[in-house]
């Protein structure tokens, strides 16, 4: 807030004899003194409503960020690119990044005090948004009892039975601390349990970064314009093969030429990396009656839409069932959590009941296991999915709406909560639609955005996600500012 001094009249002197009048004859003032209440209301008023007006004018302007600018600068010269993750860096949308100071609801706070309604909800955790109290209560909580302890836990087994509960097919599940250790865990597993070495992947879906999943990766991969990984051994790659989304006969084709090899087939089911892409009707269970035919695994990475787009994630959504499942980002309820599960007799093959080797210092973390089983209980409220599809539908019309109305060539992808607009297309259904959109047309877009007060991903190939924290206040905010740079780009 800002402060504003106030001068009061002291020229109006009460005597002690008026005092004792005025108190028991209160509406007998002299002229003097009653224009002196007056003038003190009225500057009370009016510098509360300036105070309140300049805040708003601060937050919402487009200054330069010369806070920002000088810690990226302080950034790049001890962390590689200035950021621990690439895309936060906005190379393909350019600009210096915002760094960011706090998190309140659905609002980002950067370092020079601008308020953003929030889109990216750290790539999708926050589906309640920043700073929920009753998972900041469950962290202070459980840290005061200890950070980590390398040995068994309640939380863990409390989770663990939860996350079985949830997704119908885990039956027995392992928490791992990141999306990336999940899926290259189920894919050693899925090896194991096959005798095979194969796996298919598609183009477009990035899995974490493991060597063997970097072939033909999105997200950041994708926003940087880079062909797949150096340093990954042309051995690892060549157990990569790698088809279509939602493309049946390029998974058949790999399958008739390679089937006797292939361990497992890994998809998101709802693409989150190439921009959101759903799945064609019919694709899911075709993927699934090829895998089963030639004995390979299905492996659902659900790392992004589990507990996102249903509360049993993709798979309850399409009625699926896949043999193995990656889960993180919202089950860590913000921290660094993950998992993966499946069928019994498969996780059975894990040590110490099994051969199968994986282990972790941080797993099963208790401060990210009591924010992960505080953010589930609040989603298997009655109505939390509705209100999510209800705000993603109104954001979907809205946004469908603005490009009619300015004549903006683009289309928009939405499932549930997930969301993505691309530029110069009329569909996205495949990585390769997701690339002949206009690149420079979103970065013209996300600028446009921010200077308004809208905090979108910096990059055309990752999802954008609605939180229960948002309120229609802001989804009409947002629209008004997508209405506002619509126009603007128009007159280009």
């Amino acid at each position: 807030m800002l402060f504003f001094p106030v001068r009061i009249n002291h020229d109006a002197r009460i005597a002690p004899a008026q005092v004792r009048r005025k108190i028991h004859n209160p509406f007998q003032f002299s002229l003097q003194e009653k224009n002196a209440i007056k003038i003190f209301y009225l500057r009370s008023i009016l510098f509360i409503y300036l105070d309140t007006l300049l805040t708003q004018c601060y937050e919402d302007s487009p200054m330069p960020r010369n806070k920002s600018k000088t810690l990226y600068q302080r950034a790049r010269k001890k962390i590689p690119g200035g950021v621990n993750s690439p895309v936060r860096a906005w190379q393909s949308v350019g600009g210096t990044p915002a760094f960011i100071a706090r998190g309140k609801r659905a609002y980002l706070f950067d370092t020079e005090g601008r308020k953003y309604i929030d889109f990216v909800a750290s790539w999708g955790p926050l589906i309640l948004g920043h700073a929920h109290p009753k998972i900041v209560q469950q962290i202070k909580k459980t840290a005061a009892r200890g950070t980590t302890f390398g040995a068994p836990t309640e939380g863990e087994v409390e989770l663990a039975e939860l996350v079985c509960r949830l997704v119908p097919s885990i039956e027995a599940v392992r928490l791992v601390s990141s999306g990336t250790e999940a899926t290259m865990s189920a894919v050693r597993l899925a090896r194991a349990c096959t005798g095979r070495t194969k796996i298919i992947k598609f183009d477009g879906c990035y899995h974490g970064h493991a060597d063997g999943l970097l072939v033909k990766a999105g997200s950041g991969i994708a926003a940087l314009g880079l062909p797949d990984s150096p340093g990954v051994p042309p051995g690892f790659a060549r157990e990569t093969l790698v088809a279509r989304f939602n493309d049946p006969a390029s998974l058949e084709g790999l399958f008739d030429r390679h089937g006797k090899n292939i361990a497992a087939v890994i998809v998101e089911p709802v693409c989150g990396n190439m921009g959101v892409i759903p799945p064609a009707p019919g694709f899911l269970d075709a993927m699934r009656k090829v895998a089963h035919a030639y004995g390979a695994l299905l492996i659902y990475d659900e790392v992004i839409t589990g507990f996102r787009v249903a509360l049993g994630g993709a798979q309850q959504l399409y009625k699926l069932q896949p043999d193995l499942t990656c889960l993180g980002k919202i089950l860590g309820g913000g921290l660094s959590l993950a998992a993966f599960g499946g069928r019994r007799e498969i996780m059975n093959l894990l040590a110490p009941e099994g051969p199968v080797y994986q282990a972790g210092t941080l797993s099963g973390n208790p401060i990210a296991v009591a924010a992960g089983l505080a953010v589930l209980r609040l989603l298997s409220r009655r109505g939390t999915y509705s209100a999510l599809e209800d705000l993603g539908r109104k954001m979907e019309e809205g946004y469908r709406a603005v490009l009619r109305q300015y004549g903006i060539h683009g289309t928009v992808n939405r499932v549930g909560s997930m969301m993505t607009i691309f530029f110069g297309v009329d569909r996205v259904q495949s990585a390769a639609d997701a690339r002949r959109g206009d690149c420079a047309q979103f970065a013209r877009y996300f600028h446009g955005m921010l200077r308004r007060g809208v905090y979108w991903p910096p990059s055309q190939f990752e999802a954008a996600f609605v939180s229960l924290s948002h309120l229609e206040k802001d989804i009409a905010k947002t629209l008004q500012a997508f209405s506002a740079w619509a126009r603007e780009e128009r007159r280009r």
